[in-house]
C-alpha cells in the first residue's frame, strides 16, 4: 500500500468513529506504517493545565506512531459540545477547508497512512456554507463508513451511502457496530444492509463494556482496503 488516507464517518453521531478510526491507526502501525490520526474539527472540550484537549483527539494520538502538533491533527477545536458550526459560531470561530486541507497536506508529508475522522454524521454543517462532506470532497479520500446498528439504522446506512457516491467519492468498506444492547435484530440488520451497501463490511463489533482500540482492532480486517485504488 502506498502513502494513503481514508475519511471515516458515521450514520449519526455517537455511533463509533472514534472507536473505529482509533481500531484502524492501530491495526496499521502494527502492519509497520507511519500513521496518524486526524480530527479536523472537534466539539467537547476539559482543561489540561493550561491547554484544552478533545477526548476524541487524544484517543486518536494515543494510537498513532506520528508525532505531530495538537493544532495540525486537529485544526479546529471548540469548548462546547455540540453541533460543530452552532459551537464555532458562538466563540467566534471561523471553520476554513482550506485551512484543513493544508493541516492534511502537512501529515501526508510524513505519513504513510492518515485516518481523519468526521464530525458526526456526513453532512454536518461546518460554517455558513460548508458541509462536512464538503470537506470530504475536497480531501477527496476514499471513504470509510460507521453504522451504528439500532433501529433505523439502515435508512441512515443507506442515505450515506448515496450521499456518499453524490459527492464522487469511492466507499472503501463499512463497519458495523452494536451501540444498542437491546436491539434482538441487529444480526438482521446486519445482513439486510450486506446484500444493500455496495462495498465489503470490514467489521462487526459487539456490544461489550470496556470495547476500546485494542479489542475492536481485532475485529477489524483490513485486507479489502489493500484493493480499494488507494492513491
Amino acid at each position: 500500500m502506498n502513502a494513503a488516507g481514508f475519511f471515516i464517518t458515521g450514520t449519526d453521531t455517537g455511533v463509533g468513529k472514534t472507536l473505529v478510526s482509533a481500531a484502524l491507526i492501530r491495526l496499521f502501525a502494527q502492519r509497520g506504517f507511519k500513521v496518524a490520526g486526524m480530527k479536523p474539527v472537534a466539539s467537547g472540550a476539559f482543561r489540561d493545565g493550561e491547554d484544552w484537549r478533545n477526548e476524541d483527539v487524544e484517543t486518536l494520538r494515543a494510537q498513532a506512531n506520528v508525532e505531530l502538533p495538537i493544532a495540525t491533527i486537529n485544526p479546529y477545536l471548540m469548548k462546547e459540545a455540540t453541533a460543530p458550526h452552532i459551537a464555532a459560531q458562538t466563540e467566534g470561530i471561523h471553520i476554513d477547508l482550506e485551512h484543513i486541507e493544508c493541516c492534511y497536506r502537512e501529515i501526508r508529508h510524513v505519513a504513510d497512512v492518515v485516518v481523519v475522522e468526521g464530525a458526526g454524521g456526513f453532512v454536518v454543517p461546518l460554517n455558513a456554507s460548508a458541509n462536512s462532506d464538503d470537506l470530504a470532497a475536497r480531501l477527496g479520500l476514499p471513504v470509510i463508513l460507521v453504522v451504528g446498528i439500532r433501529l433505523g439504522c439502515i435508512n441512515h446506512a443507506l442515505l450515506t451511502r448515496q450521499a456518499i457516491a453524490g459527492k464522487g467519492l469511492r466507499l472503501a468498506g463499512w463497519v458495523a457496530n452494536a451501540i444498542d444492547p437491546q436491539e434482538s435484530q441487529a444480526s438482521s440488520m446486519i445482513a439486510s444492509l450486506q446484500q444493500r451497501i455496495d462495498a465489503p463490511m470490514l467489521g462487526s463489533l459487539p456490544w461489550r463494556d470496556g470495547m476500546d482500540a485494542a479489542k475492536a482492532s481485532g475485529l477489524l480486517d483490513l485486507a479489502a482496503l489493500q484493493s480499494s485504488g488507494l492513491n
